[in-house]
């Protein structure tokens, strides 16, 4: 068979994976916190028909290898963790990080103890998230829309673990940009009830995604650098009662949505002809 088909074959393949990503990206084009993905791709390997040769003395110059390539890999699909447009809810547990960091939530397998049972006494896989669209559950506990427990430092114990209030006599709750909340009672007397954590990464885009708008720590991600909004150690501030959109530029994605249907339509003419040429060297013989 030749070459070529199979150059093109693998040109499908990966313009296809390059399909997938694209439909991804637009597919959550209204994901709060949502990063977009990109694919890039790479040449693969080359049979030599001649290596290189170099000059003889007295006699011819070099000459370079002659090489034939096989077509291409999928050489990587990166996250893009570009800041998102801003949406103003007006929701008070809705927030929104501006600049650099995630919020930290507790996986299913975190225990509590301590003071008021609200102390993490082991992590259970922490998870972190840029989608700020929390709530509180009838404990009066701050949790994401899966479920899962938001982390913050507790005023009561100046540890870390699942920040809450008491729905019994909490009558209003305020955030500032420091990540602080305050539980305001039906008498206007203000309790802190603490500070939500954040958390940095030296390379973010080295997260795992899990789904639910969660990513986990991984071995390219770096170690988690924990801190508090607006803090000596660089993580962004927060905004209440807004949301982070999604950072799809659809303008982008269109224009690479035509890219990929060329590119994939560009390798399917190449096996077309390639088996024009092949049904000519079987019709030599008639």
């Amino acid at each position: 068979m030749m070459r070529s088909m199979f150059s093109a074959v693998s040109g499908l393949r990966n313009h296809q994976t390059m399909m997938d990503v694209l439909a991804s990206n637009i597919a959550n084009v209204n994901t709060f916190g949502y990063k977009s993905e990109r694919t890039t791709f790479k040449d693969a390997l080359y049979q030599t028909l001649q290596g290189a040769s170099g000059p003889v003395a007295g006699g011819v110059g070099g000459t370079n290898a002659r090489q034939i390539g096989l077509g291409m890999n999928l050489n990587s699909v990166d996250q893009i963790m570009t800041q998102g447009t801003t949406q103003s809810t007006g929701v008070v547990t809705d927030l929104m990080i501006n600049g650099d960091g995630f919020f930290r939530v507790a996986g299913t397998g975190a225990t509590w103890g301590g003071v008021g049972g609200n102390d993490m006494t082991s992590v259970g896989g922490e998870l972190y998230t840029r989608a700020g669209n929390f709530s509180f559950d009838s404990a009066g506990h701050l949790v994401t829309t899966g479920g899962n427990y938001v982390l913050g430092t507790l005023a009561s114990t100046g540890n870390v673990g699942r920040l809450q209030v008491n729905p019994a006599t909490t009558a209003a709750i305020n955030v500032d940009a420091a990540g602080v909340i305050t539980s305001v009672d039906a008498a206007g007397v203000a309790t802190v009830i603490g500070t939500v954590s954040l958390a940095k990464f030296a390379n973010p885009s080295g997260l795992e995604r899990t789904g639910g708008n969660l990513y986990r720590e991984s071995n390219n991600s770096g170690a988690a650098v924990n801190g508090n909004p607006a803090g000596a150690a660089g993580h962004g501030s927060v905004t209440p009662g807004a949301l982070e959109m999604s950072n799809v530029d659809l303008a982008l994605e269109f224009t690479n949505m035509i890219i990929a249907q060329r590119g994939f339509q560009a390798n399917s003419r190449a096996i077309s002809t390639s088996d024009d040429m092949l049904q000519e060297l079987v019709n030599l013989k008639r």
